[in-house]
């Protein structure tokens, strides 16, 4: 996200009529509209991963996972979150949702700090929300916050399953971050693939 508005106040019909033509994805806060940058392959693998996971466990539900061009509106936002899932979705034609169950965000030292404050606060305010996601991509850490325990941080590491209690998910650490290149990564993919050394 860019640090500073792109054009001045506009309405929200006009930014949503706008994301229709453009070549690049803004969200809309404060009737404000902030360019999107583009994503790290890390960044892309996570996501990837997520949604593959997850849409393989969804499948024949009435649930189902977006990327990252479905949006959220929140209040009077508009954000992308990298990866949403929701359950019932009733109008098929719709460029956004106002009923996400799960919202994911994969962190970089660009957006860490408006994914942890500003957009934390105005997912959290979603009624159908029940757990917040943030992935770390330079490094690994899960975080999830959910509802049911008052939004409380839990974190998750390589060796550790994470459950995902709203739509009854168990996945583990290292299938979120499958083929990313990070040094917590490389070091469990070194250490797994040791060998014993039968001649000590």
């Amino acid at each position: 996200m860019a640090l500073k508005p792109e054009l001045n106040f506009i309405s929200e019909q006009d930014y949503l009529a706008g994301e229709l033509i453009s070549k690049i994805k803004h969200e809309y806060i404060n009737g404000d509209v902030y360019a999107m940058a583009g994503a790290s392959a890390n960044h892309s693998r996570i996501t990837v991963n997520m949604v593959q996971k997850l849409g393989n466990h969804l499948e024949n539900t009435l649930c189902e996972p977006f990327s990252a061009d479905m949006k959220v509106k929140a209040g009077n936002d508009f954000f992308y979150p990298d990866v949403i899932v929701v359950c019932h979705h009733q109008n098929h034609d719709s460029y956004y949702t106002e009923s996400p169950i799960i919202l994911v965000e994969v962190l970089s030292k660009s957006t860490r700090r408006i994914d942890q404050t500003l957009k934390r606060q105005a997912y959290q305010r979603l009624l159908s929300l029940q757990e917040y996601v943030l992935i770390e991509q330079d490094f690994v850490d899960v975080e999830i916050c959910r509802r049911a325990n008052h939004w409380q941080s839990e974190h998750y590491y390589l060796g550790d399953e994470v459950y995902f209690s709203s739509i009854d998910l168990y996945l583990l650490v290292e299938a979120i971050y499958a083929r990313v290149a990070n040094t917590d990564m490389q070091e469990f993919l070194a250490s797994r693939d040791e060998k014993p050394n039968h001649n000590e």
